[in-house]
């Protein structure tokens, strides 16, 4: 059945490898990111807050060659939660207006780089100019086989878990699956995910200690990391600082002993 083809890609993709090394540090084969602290960063100097997210767009990149240089495999960005609709009419368009100047300037380049874009999140219901450009990154950079860059885009956990829940109940309905068969492979097997790793770290600028609604099913053994840098000052220094303290971390997975990756 492709039901059990996709979990068993499921499970492989989540399965514990080698982790490359930095500096003789232990580096994080998949990094999130919480990108928070844009509006804090233009209130602080007297700027609107498109500013802000005009220079997180800055961060955005040089996220991206951190993660590349560090080895990590897969970086995922939380660039828009499924509540930010909720936000100004105005500032959500500056931020559409943003996801595809970014798309537009910056594509050829990631692509040159061999960086594979992966985006998750509901499309329903999105723009038809925002679908195009989604798509475009993802079919332009399909076969890249360097950093995979995750955007999570019109995201929510919460809503990510709903839609799997359903295509689940309408595969029962449909006779095509039992309801024992109903495994946490195969559910991890129905989310945007599949076949993304789960994070190992995940980090969020600002100071806030809070994950918001990000990757609450793949998050269940990840490192957080809190970072006091607002999002538009994120950089080398604030990078290596979060990997330093993934570093210094136990991974146990539930278990009584350290479990090496």
């Amino acid at each position: 059945m492709a039901a059990d083809s996709a979990a068993t890609a499921a499970l492989a993709a989540s399965a514990p490898r080698e982790e490359p090394r930095h500096g003789g540090a232990s580096i994080p084969r998949h990094v999130a990111i919480i990108m928070d602290g844009n509006g804090r960063w233009a209130a602080k100097r007297g700027l609107p807050r498109v500013e802000g997210h005009r220079r997180g767009v800055e961060a955005v990149r040089r996220a991206v060659e951190l993660a590349g240089e560090a080895g990590v495999r897969y970086l995922t960005l939380y660039s828009f939660s499924a509540e930010n609709w909720t936000r100004p009419a105005e500032e959500v368009s500056d931020l559409m207006g943003l996801l595809k100047r970014f798309v537009r300037n910056d594509l050829a380049t990631l692509h040159r780089s061999n960086v594979r874009v992966r985006i998750i999140g509901e499309r329903e219901g999105l723009a038809r100019d925002i679908l195009g450009v989604l798509d475009e990154a993802e079919t332009l950079t399909r076969a890249n086989t360097g950093l995979t860059l995750v955007v999570a885009f019109n995201y929510g956990g919460r809503q990510e878990i709903a839609r799997a829940a359903r295509r689940l109940a309408e595969e029962v309905a449909a006779g095509r699956l039992r309801p024992d068969e109903i495994t946490v492979d195969r559910i991890s097997a129905t989310l945007d995910t599949s076949d993304i790793p789960d994070p190992d770290l995940i980090l969020r600028t600002s100071g806030e200690q809070r994950v918001s609604n990000f990757l609450p099913w793949q998050s269940a053994y990840s490192e957080l990391v809190f970072l006091p840098d607002l999002w538009p000052d994120f950089g080398r220094e604030a990078f290596e600082r979060a990997l330093a303290e993934y570093g210094r971390r136990e991974r146990r997975f539930g278990g009584l002993e350290p479990r090496a990756l």
